[in-house]
């Protein structure tokens, strides 16, 4: 047998551990070692009276056995004071159980005001506020456990319980969430659903039944999942009687109850409600992005003739087939865009540009004598080939547009941008490479005025959760990135970007409500709307241009990058280069972090006893 899990060195917090569960929980970690804060406020389970008596007949048996542990006495809305006493004890707080309840049973008619408040403030309001106590300590320590306690009541409902039963239910919604947040910080939390003999179950459960519900049957879980080897993380566990399971969401594959051109009506959900409630062939969501993946790629495919899957993983079976690659050697559509000099000015300012620096005039007025655009203007024109929808219209390969990142990024320019003008772009699907947890489709776009080649640009758009299907991985079409020198950067600008960055850079055409929207980000797991890769691109390549070509737009050969982290508006960007003959190297970071958000990168800039006023030769 694997060696016996210990709890040495760490500080466990466990509420409402006067009684029952909580008492056998603060036994079992201290027996292995953990200093425990002992927490009850000491009163009945319909949360009248307090006292110290509970809290202290545990700590004194823990003590006895050779433990360590103190009590704590106040009621966990004062989340603040229950963890400062493990910080005064112990110095420091790795877990958390969320443990301490009453109840107000009644059925629902006869709730009160103050039977609903009561049941909410002590289960929900309460694990809200110790562990956001501890959350920040744990943060700092990157490391942290916590359990949140919801019932079977909350997870299916249960008559005379509806305070009980809605506050449990909050406390999985909570959990979710802060195992998202916790996860980069070493900090998991998961909820359990126990069935166990208590001062609370007694008031719903036969007394022969609470007797064989044992609280010892619980609590191997709760200290499986508050070790430090135990990587679950957001998991949902019913547990009782010495059986565990784990519990996750799952939804039929639905029916599309809207047409191209036509009004949603309850009749035509009344015609599909079999189907909408037909659990044959269902999915399980894991996440938000999961969740509305499938809206979204419904919004993308209507219009489209084929038939409409709102299920993301119903595709699971199609990775290991030959449709992928049937899919490889795909044209989009031919796309027209137009613009005007109103047009590259937006964007010039969307990367950056500003009347800071005198040579920026150049792109930024009409009216300048060397009126410029900016070389990575190319990617506006080509991006829009693929955001017009054609990408959601390939044959043997569907894609949901909530998982899509883009990966890297590859841009040349064969001719200067005239002033204003239209361009068709043409794309392609170049390859397809199997990278295990994801695909990469391979992208190439021409772009050209009239019958001239302007510029040629290559997207490596990475598809979370598609992979596995025996695909290569490597393909010699793709435009590899290429790693820094080691040595010191011969150059580093740094350049603030301002937080109307992301407002201002949409302008340019990027309409993804993930760089606008404060909720959409949310849902994308983001902190905050976040600026467009292809803007911190813009920004990175400006600076070469400007330290290296004197922007000097005729210059400018070619563009690699790796996109590798965002950047929130309002954060610093610092663009290091290493100058090799005529490849510039460079990498960007986040100056308040110093987090790389771009790497592998280079531009190369043609040297000037070659330049053309016009037109780059294809290779130098």
């Amino acid at each position: 047998m694997d060696s016996p899990l210990q709890f040495h060195g760490r500080v466990v917090l466990i509420t409402g551990a006067g009684r029952g569960l909580g008492r056998v929980y603060a036994l079992a970690f201290a027996e292995r070692g953990a200093s425990v804060i002992v927490n009850d406020l000491g009163g009945d389970f319909k949360g009248v009276g307090k006292g110290s008596l509970a809290a202290d007949k545990v700590v004194e048996e823990i003590r006895r056995k050779g433990g360590k542990a103190v009590a704590n006495y106040d009621s966990v809305e004062a989340g603040e004071k229950v963890v400062k006493e493990a910080l005064d004890a112990f110095g420091r707080i790795d877990v958390v159980v969320n443990n301490a309840g009453i109840l107000r049973d009644r059925s629902f008619s006869r709730t009160s005001d103050e039977d609903w408040d009561l049941v909410h403030r002590v289960h929900l309001r309460g694990s809200f506020q110790v562990t956001r106590a501890a959350w920040d300590h744990m943060k700092k320590q990157n490391y942290g456990r916590i359990i949140m306690t919801s019932s079977a009541a909350g997870i299916y409902g249960n008559f005379g319980q509806a305070n009980y039963s809605a506050a449990k239910l909050g406390l999985l919604g909570l959990a979710n969430t802060l195992a998202i947040e916790g996860r980069k910080n070493n900090i998991h939390c998961n909820t359990i659903a126990p069935s166990a003999g208590s001062r609370m179950t007694e008031t719903v459960l036969p007394e022969d039944l609470v007797q064989a519900l044992k609280p010892e049957y619980v609590a191997p879980l709760v200290l499986w999942l508050c070790h430090e080897s135990c990587e679950e993380n957001g998991g949902l566990f019913e547990v009782g009687g010495g059986w565990i399971g784990k519990l996750r969401w799952e939804r039929t594959l639905g029916a599309v109850v809207r047409q191209k051109n036509q009004s949603v009506t309850p009749e035509a959900v009344k015609a599909n409600w079999k189907k909408i409630c037909d659990f044959d062939n269902a999915s399980k969501p894991q996440s938000v992005q999961e969740s509305t993946g499938s809206i979204i790629e419904v919004l993308h495919k209507l219009d489209s003739e084929e038939e409409i899957s709102p299920n993301p993983t119903s595709h699971a079976t199609s990775t290991a087939s030959p449709g992928f690659a049937s899919a490889i050697g795909y044209k989009l559509p031919s796309y027209f865009s137009a613009y005007t000099e109103l047009d590259t000015i937006m964007y010039a300012l969307g990367v950056g540009a500003s009347l800071k620096d005198p040579k920026d005039l150049k792109f930024l007025y009409e009216g300048s004598s060397d009126f410029s655009c900016l070389p990575t203007f190319g990617v506006i024109v080509a991006q829009k080939s693929m955001t017009s929808g054609g990408l959601a219209e390939i044959p043997g390969l569907p894609i949901n547009f909530a998982k899509v990142l883009h990966g890297e990024q590859y841009l040349q320019i064969y001719k200067l941008f005239p002033r204003a003008g239209e361009l068709k772009s043409e794309a392609v699907i170049a390859d397809i490479l199997d990278k295990g947890s994801g695909l990469v489709i391979i992208l190439d776009v021409h772009s050209y005025s009239g019958k001239e080649l302007i510029c040629y640009s290559q997207y490596s758009l990475f598809l979370v959760g598609s992979g596995g299907f025996g695909g290569k991985r490597t393909s010699e079409k793709v435009k590899v990135a290429v790693a820094i020198p080691s040595r010191p950067p011969d150059a580093v600008i740094t350049d603030n970007t301002s937080l109307n960055q992301a407002a201002l850079y949409r302008l340019s055409g990027d309409w993804n409500p993930l760089h606008i929207d404060p909720n959409f980000a949310s849902l994308a797991g983001f902190e905050k709307p976040i600026l467009h890769g292809l803007c911190t691109f813009g920004f990175s390549a400006r600076h070469v241009l400007q330290q290296f070509a004197d922007n000097d737009v005729s210059r400018f050969k070619a563009i690699k990058a790796r996109f590798a982290k965002p950047v929130y508006p309002g954060q610093t960007v610092r663009t290091e280069m290493w100058k090799e003959d005529n490849r510039i190297h460079f990498q960007t970071k986040i100056q308040e972090t110093g987090d790389i958000v771009i790497s592998n990168a280079y531009v190369d800039l043609l040297p000037p006893s070659r330049i053309s006023a016009k037109t780059h030769p294809e290779n130098f």
